[in-house]
């Protein structure tokens, strides 16, 4: 067994205009962006890290920036990168949301519905929780979102 912690944040870019928020591939509408140079699902970005932190391959930074460049911008192509690199098996994922916006409950079986076929598990070997810290951290005032992911492979 193999545990990894992967990590991401993103700044929040305030609109008067509903904007299209990717988080965990699934699309929030919100008056608001992420600061990102690509799609900034911080969800997908921090289980890449976490499958990275297994792997020891790092594909966010040069080999994302790469794609990116190139017109991949939907970070979900990032994560299947990493993937590629994996050659255990995926026993479960904890994903851990801090942010004040989006509500990410309405939106959790989507996500783990998507998540799983991404990562070719069952939908309940993907946990997923969020908070917000009371407002203690900039994530909990509204001011990004932070996830942490922990990955368990064999």
């Amino acid at each position: 067994m193999k545990v990894a912690i992967g990590q991401d944040s993103h700044r929040i870019e305030k609109s008067n205009q509903e904007q299209e928020v990717v988080l965990g591939g699934i699309i929030f509408k919100e008056c608001f962006s992420i600061s990102a140079n690509s799609d900034g699902d911080v969800i997908l970005h921090a289980i890449t890290n976490a499958v990275s932190g297994i792997t020891g391959k790092n594909i966010l930074g040069k080999v994302a920036d790469d794609m990116c460049k190139s017109g991949i911008t939907n970070s979900e192509e990032y994560l299947k990168e990493a993937l590629k690199y994996l050659n255990e098996k995926i026993v479960h994922i904890s994903i851990s949301i801090e942010c004040l916006t989006p509500k990410i409950s309405p939106k959790v079986e989507e996500m783990r519905k998507n998540i799983a076929r991404i990562l070719k598990i069952e939908e309940t070997n993907v946990g997923i929780t969020a908070t917000t810290g009371e407002a203690l951290t900039e994530f909990g005032k509204g001011n990004g979102i932070s996830v942490f992911a922990c990955l368990t492979v064999e």
